[in-house]
C-alpha cells in the first residue's frame, strides 16, 4: 500500500478509536441542525439546516452530493414514476399531488463550527443522474466545492428550502389535517472509497445515509400533536397561534416526522430484567381507539424477543403511530419512529396490525442499527426481517387463521378451518411465480420494479427459514445475533453476512449462498414414480420402486421418505445432485406413499404438488369437499393479496 494511503487509513482509524473512546457508537460524521415551518395553507415545508460532515472515506471529494427525494413527484418523467409504470402501478397524480424541494441558498465554511466565512455556492447546484442518466431526474443534487475535502476533514454545510407537500407518495405527504413527513429534508449520500454513493429515488428500493446527531424545530399550528424521530426536549409557544417542537436524536441516520389534531397520544414502559427499559409513545386515530393494547402487546412482544435473540434496543424511546385512512403511510420505518397498519375492523385473531407493527419495530435493528445499503442490498434489511418477523409472530400467535377480506378490502373474514403460517405466506405471496425474475446479488435498484418485492422480502426470507431448518434455530440465532453486534453503525457488506454465518455455524455455506444469493435457479425436487410388483411364487415379497427427480438447477440435500401399509417408514438421505435416483425395496408390504423433503426443509422449492405420491388413490367423496372447499378458499385469498398489492 502506498505511504499515503496508508496514512489516510490511520488517520481513519484514529478518528473511528476517538469515537469509541468517547463512548458515541456511530461515526457521527453526518449530523443535522433543521429548524422548518410547516404551512398548512400552502400545504409547504420552509427549511433551514447546518449540515456537520466529516469525510470518513480514504479519498478526498471536490463535490457534495445530495438527496431530493420529493422531486421524484416533480413531473410524470422522474426516475421514480417512469419505473412504476413499467410495474404497472402507474396512476396519474391528481393536481395538488405533485410535489417539489428547491434549494434556495447553500453556503459552505470549512471545519466544524469554523471561524472562517461563508462561501455561496447557490449557483454551482446542478442535477446528476449517477444510475439512469435520465436529464427529467431532480433527485440528486450535486455541488462543487471551491476546495477539496480531504480525508477526516470536516466542513459545515448551510441549506436553506422550501418544499411542496405531495398527496401520498411513497409513505409521505397530508390528507386533510393529517401530515406524515418523510425524507423531506436535504440529506447528503455517503462517500465511500470508491466515491460518492448517491443513488437516484427509485421505486423499488429505499435508502442509506449516514449515521449522526439530530437537533430538529418543528413549528406547527397549535392544535397539532406531533410525533417525530428522537426525543422531544422543549416546546415554546409562538404568537402567530403555532408551536416550536424541539427534538434530539443521537447516533441515527434519518429524521421524519408526522403531526395531526386528531391524533390520541398514548404511553407506555417496556420493561424486562436483562433489557433497558424502552419508553412506548402511541399516536392512534380516534376512531381505532380499541387497538391501544393490541399496538402495546405486539411492541412489547417484539422489544423482548429481538432483545432476547439478537441484542438490545438502545434508545430508549419508541414512537408507534397509527396513520389515518387512505394516508399511505402505513407499514414503514424510521429511526426511532415507525407506522403500523391500524383497521377499523380488526378481528382479534386475525393480526394484520401486530404483524405489521412487529415488522417495522425489527427494522429498527436492520434498517435502523446496521443500517445496510438498501439501495443495493435490501435483502439485508427486508429479508432478514421479513424472516425474524415470522418467528415473532408464530412465538406470539401459534393459533394464526386465514383471513379474506370482501367489499374492496374493508370486511374482514376469517376461515377458522384453515391454518395459516407466515412462511407459507412468503412462498405464496409472489415468490413461486417470480423466484428467477433476478439474480439477487444484482444491485436491488437494478431489479425488475414490480418483482423486486419478491427477491428482496420473500426469497431471502424463504431462503432463511430454509438455512435455519438445515442448521437449527440456535446456530441461527447466534449467527444473527453475532451479525448485529459486528455490524451495527457499520452499514455491513452482504460478504459481512456470509462469513458470520460460516463462522458461527462452523460449515462452509457457499454452495447455498451461491444458489440462493449469486444465482437464480430455482428449486424443485419430487417423486417421479413409485411403483410396486409381487414377485414371482411361492414369494411374498413385493418389489418396491421409487424414481426421484430433481426438476430444477438448484441443488439441495433433501429426505426421501416411503412409508409402508404396515407402518414401516424407510428415510433416505439424498445429497439432491443427480438428476434422478431410483430406492429399491423388498418388504413383505406394499407402499403407500413415496415424500421428498416430508419435513418442508427446503422451502425454496416452487412446487409441492410434485413432492409425494401415493401407489393407489383413492379420493372419497370427503376428501374432494375438502379439497374443493381449500381451492375456492386459496383462490379468494390470492385474489384479496392482489387487490392489496
Amino acid at each position: 500500500m502506498p505511504p499515503r494511503a496508508v496514512a489516510l487509513a490511520f488517520v481513519v482509524a484514529c478518528s473511528s478509536l476517538i469515537n469509541a473512546q468517547q463512548g458515541t457508537p456511530s461515526p457521527r460524521n453526518a449530523s443535522y441542525t433543521i429548524e422548518a415551518r410547516l404551512l398548512p395553507e400552502a400545504r409547504s415545508i420552509r427549511g433551514r439546516e447546518v449540515i456537520r460532515w466529516r469525510n470518513t472515506s480514504s479519498r478526498p471529494t471536490s463535490e457534495l452530493q445530495f438527496h431530493l427525494y420529493w422531486n421524484a413527484w416533480r413531473n410524470a418523467d422522474s426516475t421514480w414514476l417512469r419505473e412504476r409504470r413499467l410495474a404497472g402501478l402507474y396512476t396519474e397524480p391528481r393536481p395538488d399531488a405533485w410535489s417539489a424541494t428547491d434549494v434556495t441558498r447553500l453556503r459552505l465554511r470549512a471545519g466544524f463550527g469554523g471561524a472562517g466565512a461563508w462561501a455561496d455556492l447557490t449557483e454551482q447546484q446542478r442535477f446528476i443522474a449517477p444510475d439512469d442518466g435520465n436529464a427529467a431526474d431532480r433527485t440528486v443534487m450535486s455541488v462543487a466545492l471551491p476546495a477539496a475535502v480531504a480525508p477526516n476533514e470536516s466542513v459545515d454545510v448551510e441549506i436553506e428550502w422550501i418544499s411542496k407537500i405531495p398527496r401520498p407518495f411513497a409513505r409521505t405527504g397530508y390528507v386533510d389535517d393529517y401530515y406524515f413527513i418523510a425524507q423531506w429534508f436535504p440529506k447528503l449520500g455517503v462517500l465511500e472509497d470508491a466515491g460518492w454513493n448517491t443513488h437516484q429515488f427509485h421505486a423499488a428500493t429505499e435508502f442509506y445515509s449516514n449515521f449522526g446527531v439530530y437537533d430538529v424545530a418543528l413549528t406547527v399550528p397549535a392544535e397539532f400533536v406531533v410525533g417525530a424521530s428522537g426525543r422531544e426536549t422543549a416546546r415554546r409557544t409562538n404568537d402567530d397561534g403555532t408551536v416550536t417542537r424541539e427534538f434530539h436524536g443521537e447516533d441515527i441516520h434519518d429524521f421524519a416526522w408526522t403531526a395531526s389534531p386528531d391524533y390520541i397520544d398514548l404511553t407506555r414502559r417496556f420493561e424486562h430484567a436483562t433489557l433497558p427499559p424502552v419508553d412506548v409513545r402511541l399516536l392512534l386515530q380516534p376512531e381505532r381507539r380499541g387497538l391501544a393494547e393490541r399496538y402495546f402487546a405486539i411492541s412489547n412482544a417484539t422489544l423482548r424477543l429481538y432483545g432476547e435473540w439478537f441484542g438490545a434496543y438502545p434508545y430508549g424511546h419508541m414512537t408507534v403511530v397509527d396513520p389515518a385512512f387512505q394516508s399511505g403511510a402505513d407499514g414503514m420505518e424510521y429511526p426511532t419512529l415507525l407506522t403500523g397498519r391500524g383497521r377499523w375492523l380488526a378481528p382479534a385473531d386475525v393480526q394484520v396490525p401486530e404483524m405489521t407493527t412487529s415488522h417495522e419495530i425489527g427494522h429498527q435493528w436492520w434498517y435502523g442499527l446496521v443500517a445496510t445499503n438498501e439501495f443495493e442490498h435490501a435483502w439485508m434489511d427486508e429479508g432478514i426481517n421479513t424472516y425474524a418477523t415470522a418467528r415473532v409472530m408464530d412465538e406470539a400467535f401459534p393459533g394464526n387463521r386465514v383471513e379474506a377480506r370482501y367489499f374492496g378490502g374493508f370486511i374482514p373474514w376469517v376461515f377458522d378451518e384453515i391454518p395459516f403460517t407466515r412462511i407459507e405466506n412468503d412462498r405464496l405471496a409472489g415468490y413461486r411465480d417470480n423466484a428467477e425474475a433476478d439474480i439477487p446479488a444484482t444491485p436491488t435498484l437494478r431489479y425488475w420494479p414490480s418483482t423486486a418485492t419478491f427477491i428482496s422480502y420473500n426469497k431471502t426470507a424463504l431462503w432463511l427459514h430454509t438455512l435455519e431448518k438445515h442448521l437449527g434455530w440456535p446456530v441461527m440465532q447466534r449467527a444473527l445475533a453475532t451479525y448485529f453486534e459486528r455490524g451495527r453503525f457499520r452499514h455491513p457488506q452482504p460478504a459481512d453476512f456470509f462469513a458470520i454465518v460460516n463462522e458461527v455455524s462452523g460449515r462452509d455455506m457457499t454452495w447455498f449462498f451461491d444458489q440462493v444469493y449469486r444465482g437464480s435457479n430455482v428449486f424443485d425436487y419430487g417423486v417421479q414414480e413409485l411403483s410396486s410388483r409381487l414377485k414371482p411364487a411361492p414369494t411374498t415379497v413385493h418389489e418396491t420402486s421409487v424414481v426421484v427427480r430433481r426438476y430444477g438447477e438448484a441443488t439441495f440435500p433433501v429426505d426421501v421418505v416411503t412409508r409402508f401399509e404396515n407402518g414401516e417408514e424407510v428415510r433416505e438421505r439424498w445429497d439432491g445432485l443427480d438428476r434422478r435416483v431410483i430406492y429399491t425395496y423388498e418388504r413383505e408390504s406394499r407402499p403407500v406413499s413415496a415424500w421428498v423433503d416430508p419435513d418442508r426443509v427446503l422451502l425454496l422449492d416452487v412446487n409441492y404438488t410434485n413432492n409425494s405420491r401415493t401407489l393407489a388413490p383413492r379420493a372419497s367423496d370427503a376428501g374432494l369437499k375438502w379439497g374443493l372447499k381449500w381451492m375456492v378458499w386459496l383462490q379468494d385469498l390470492m385474489l384479496t393479496y392482489a387487490f392489496f398489492v
